[in-house]
């Protein structure tokens, strides 16, 4: 059986850590070096405040293309071993990023170092690796791309420049939700993700006053907003991304699951379905309720005969997201582990209040059964390096769902108001298979009429709502004091826009047709 970790959370104070190494899933993915350390001490790296000051106004980013997001028709003979050649992609970059911030001295006296010392062996490697994935695709019979090879060069940014690409980042999430205008959403963002980046050096109370977060990559006082001062929307979703299937036609009816809200504490950094026996191929920590035995190397086998925290004990299906965390200056059970601390997810692992479960229908038609093992994916954890396209984020607060939801944001919630993510899976199947290369294309979105393109098939909709106790941050001075966050990999910076979903179909066939059934016909079960 495979590694779950799964051990009980003991919080103290603690002051900021110091920079994580970065890795992107899938080969890609910007890496942000940061270089915060303790005014006392020197950080994990053995870095001295001086060095850590001085590294900052160098070359902080580390840009390689995201090969696995390209890989849409790997055949499946060559899928597991194409997962392990993206897993050593990811690799790469993290040693290039841990090259990166032990060589500063080296780096200042030579303004070539990091071209020829860091991102050209990193080519090299990344050729090699990306040679060995065509080698795979081959083998069996499948097509490659041949300008998949071009995507071996990566490219270094400085803080300044990493600064205004994300608060163009943000401010294309503020065109398309207001709150993202109304506090200084465009161009401060980039100007407090730069501050964030470049001054943080002095500590309160376990956070950066340079807004960098407790583990100095994220969030900052411009990933907040005060939910009382946004307009209200009425769209959820970012694009037509999660827009709620059911309506007054089609199947109107409903099934609810109640698995828990992971009280007993079962967590992890893998990702079967990215990464399947890969350990850490998450790089953050998921939260994990019904199946129980969901990590890395899990076979359908294993996962079809697991236990289940789900009343129903005809749902066995894996429900994961990654953790929120409360950045007090606490520590958690992995502060010094992969995934965890070690790559900038630091802090206070807080347990849902609510954990909500509900499949609905299809506002068109009737919606037929899932395949068992169906996989699915939904939003983007590289959405703030990757862009919107796979983006699918909902944040609001309890008393506001109705009138706000936020993409781009963390909504500070005015007392007595509970923190809410919400997330409404892709509800079209395209008939045939239960995961996809690229672990998209075999599902979609539907329109907003439920109407599903290209032959594909309504399933019921899979609709997640969480709900959290958070003590509200505070804005003060351009800085955000005791923010909250959810896991991320670290060159994301923690930003809101990365939440996102998973789920994994194990419903015996029995409960499946109930479910069916109950929704076709306009009933409310659970």
């Amino acid at each position: 059986m495979g590694r779950n970790t799964r051990k009980r959370r003991s919080s103290m104070a603690n002051k900021a850590i110091a920079a994580s190494a970065a890795l992107a899933l899938g080969g890609g993915g910007l890496i942000w070096a940061n270089f915060y350390a303790s005014a006392h001490e020197s950080n994990n790296n053995g870095w001295s405040q001086n060095q850590t000051k001085a590294a900052a106004a160098q070359v902080a980013t580390i840009s390689c293309p995201d090969v696995g997001q390209k890989l849409t028709n790997v055949p499946q003979s060559a899928r597991q071993g194409v997962a392990t050649e993206l897993a050593n992609l990811d690799k790469q970059i993290t040693e290039a990023y841990a090259r990166l911030a032990s060589t500063r001295q080296a780096q200042a006296g030579d303004s070539g170092f990091v071209q020829n010392a860091i991102v050209g062996p990193l080519k090299e490697k990344r050729a090699a690796t990306i040679d060995r994935i065509r080698i795979d695709i081959q083998r069996v019979g499948g097509q490659f791309n041949t300008s998949l090879s071009q995507l071996a060069a990566c490219t270094t940014q400085n803080a300044q420049t990493n600064a205004g690409q994300a608060g163009g980042q943000q401010q294309n999430g503020g065109q398309q939700q207001n709150g993202g205008q109304q506090q200084g959403g465009q161009q401060q963002n980039g100007g407090q993700q730069q501050g964030g980046q470049q001054n943080g050096g002095q500590q309160n109370g376990g956070q950066q006053q340079g807004n960098g977060g407790q583990g100095g990559n994220g969030p900052v006082a411009a990933d907040f907003v005060d939910i009382t001062k946004v307009q209200g929307n009425a769209q959820l979703g970012v694009g037509q991304n999660g827009l709620p299937a059911n309506g007054n036609s089609g199947s109107k009816g409903s099934f609810t699951t109640k698995c828990g809200t992971n009280g007993n504490d079962n967590h992890n950094t893998d990702n079967v379905i990215v990464a399947p026996g890969v350990a850490n191929g998450a790089h953050h920590l998921h939260d994990y309720v019904g199946n129980q035995s969901n990590d890395a190397f899990a076979s359908d086998q294993e996962l079809a005969a697991a236990q289940t925290t789900c009343q129903n004990q005809g749902d066995k299906s894996s429900y994961f997201w990654p953790v929120l965390r409360l950045q007090d200056g606490s520590q958690d059970f992995d502060q010094n582990n992969d995934g965890g601390g070690k790559e900038g997810n630091v802090g206070k692992i807080l347990q849902p209040a609510q954990a909500q479960l509900k499949f609905v229908g299809n506002k068109k038609g009737n919606v037929v059964a899932m395949p068992t093992a169906l996989r699915i994916i939904t939003g983007d954890a590289k959405a703030f390096v990757n862009g919107n396209a796979n983006a699918n984020v909902n944040w609001s607060c309890t008393g506001f769902e109705n009138k706000v939801q936020l993409h781009d944001k963390y909504p500070i919630c005015p007392q007595g108001s509970q923190v809410v993510r919400t997330t409404d899976f892709q509800s079209c199947w395209d008939g045939q298979n239960i995961d996809s290369a690229n672990h998209r294309t075999h599902v979609a979105f539907a329109a907003a009429d439920g109407t599903c393109a290209n032959g594909f098939k309504a399933i019921p909709q899979l609709q997640v709502r969480l709900v959290y106790n958070v003590p509200a941050p505070k804005l003060q001075n351009g800085t955000v004091v005791n923010p909250y966050a959810v896991d991320t990999f670290p060159e994301n910076l923690h930003k809101p826009i990365t939440d996102h979903n998973d789920f994994i179909n194990f419903f015996s066939t029995n409960t499946m047709n109930q479910m069916v059934n109950c929704i076709n016909t306009g009933k409310k079960c659970q």
